[in-house]
């Protein structure tokens, strides 16, 4: 989980991009009781991006514990099934954004390390050459930051806990500020919707109290205004835009041990929240990925109980059920996901293992990190190990 610590003094668990868990009653599928794991490396509190040629960066993040943010990073090849070396990055970093520009670079922004604390720094990995090179700065600190790319090709960052923006333009290489959020959205979510808006839903507000409030950023104006408020406050949660250009709002938590078994849904053209279907196990510090065929797929996360589930679950926005799908071999909370070109998920890294609810310095007892790879397929509703 995140350790770095926010200018009010407290300690959060990574959020995200991605966007960016006890043994269950579903029980474990196909051979992941029997095949060994690769190890590696997938630090905590990374990212992963979807290259144009197929391959995944996984960049920064911590090893678990108390070590020090890193700088390394590595692709993973899926024609190959293999892990390689790559970069490192110029700046240590965890909790960052990466966001895949037109040009198939990928910027990398913000985060922390333990030398520096919360980084100004952003940079750019170019897969052509493997080598990440430092770009312009943000206008501030980017403690609590998310990220997505619009539709002309410029990148939204928004630094949730300060309420700053910036917006990225990849042809000069330089941040500048836009609108300011009228309110905190620490560890809520960022989608951006088919007319080129972006939405921000829920997380914590000012007052660090689970929010229900959502805004719109529209880049026309470079500016937020509120939007309709979701039917539950919550954190933890993750965001899907589904092929009907709604918004499907999952999971998440309220208070310390609260899960939310109920969705949102947002409709932009209403711009209102509507309670959808419960899920099948309430769950917060999950991934959700939008699969080929208009499903999504959620894994992982916490449960009611505060323990790290390994659990995965399937959306269905024709008929807004849930069904249980299969179980991934580690349990894992925050970790990363994308879906690859052949229709496979890349589930990474995360945390596991945590024996207990969080303490008080933000921190799950007994937690370590995965040091290890999932794809699912959706095919046969199965996890399998992934690299060599």
């Amino acid at each position: 989980m995140r350790r770095r610590t926010f200018a009010f003094g407290l300690s959060w668990p990574g959020a995200c991009l991605a966007t960016v868990v006890a043994v269950s009653s579903f029980g474990l599928v196909g051979c992941a009781l029997v095949q060994s794991a690769p190890v590696v490396p997938g630090p905590v509190d990374g990212t992963a991006a979807l290259l144009a040629d197929g391959r995944v960066l996984l960049a920064g993040g911590y090893s678990g514990g108390k070590t020090p943010a890193t700088a390394s990073a590595e692709l993973y090849d899926p024609k190959t099934d293999k892990f390689t070396e790559t970069g490192p990055m110029t700046v240590a970093r965890e909790g960052h954004t990466a966001t895949l520009l037109a040009d198939g670079r990928v910027l990398i922004a913000g985060g922390a390390n333990d030398s520096d604390g919360d980084v100004k720094a952003a940079e750019l990995y170019d897969p052509k050459t493997g080598k990440f090179t430092l770009t312009g700065s943000m206008s501030a600190i980017n403690s609590g930051g998310m990220a997505t790319i619009l539709k002309d090709g410029r990148v939204l960052v928004i630094d949730s806990i300060s309420h700053t923006a910036d917006v990225y333009d990849p042809q000069t290489g330089t941040f500048r500020t836009t609108g300011q959020m009228a309110g905190g959205h620490a560890l809520g979510s960022l989608t951006l919707l088919p007319d080129g808006r972006v939405l921000i839903v829920g997380g914590m507000d000012d007052q660090l109290d689970e929010t229900a409030a959502a805004e719109i950023y529209d880049p026309a104006t470079g500016t937020f205004s509120p939007t309709g408020s979701m039917t539950t406050a919550r954190s933890g949660h993750t965001a899907t835009l589904l092929p009907d250009g709604r918004v499907l709002i999952a999971g998440g938590g309220f208070g310390e041990l609260q899960k939310v078994p109920d969705v949102d849904l947002y409709d932009p053209k209403t711009g209102t929240f509507t309670q959808g279907g419960s899920m099948v196990e309430p769950r917060s510090d999950h991934v959700a990925v939008a699969l080929a065929d208009g499903r999504v797929l959620i894994v992982g996360g916490t449960d009611a109980f505060g323990r790290t589930i390994a659990t995965a679950e399937v959306y269905d926005p024709k008929t807004g059920t849930f069904t249980s799908t299969g179980s991934m071999a580690s349990d894992r909370y925050w970790p990363v996901a994308t879906l690859l070109s052949d229709g496979l998920v890349f589930v990474a890294g995360g945390q596991g293992n945590a024996t207990g609810p969080r303490d008080a310095q933000g921190d799950f007892p007994g937690n370590a990190p995965v040091a290890s790879a999932e794809l699912w397929d959706p095919s046969t509703g199965s996890f399998h190990f992934a690299g060599q």
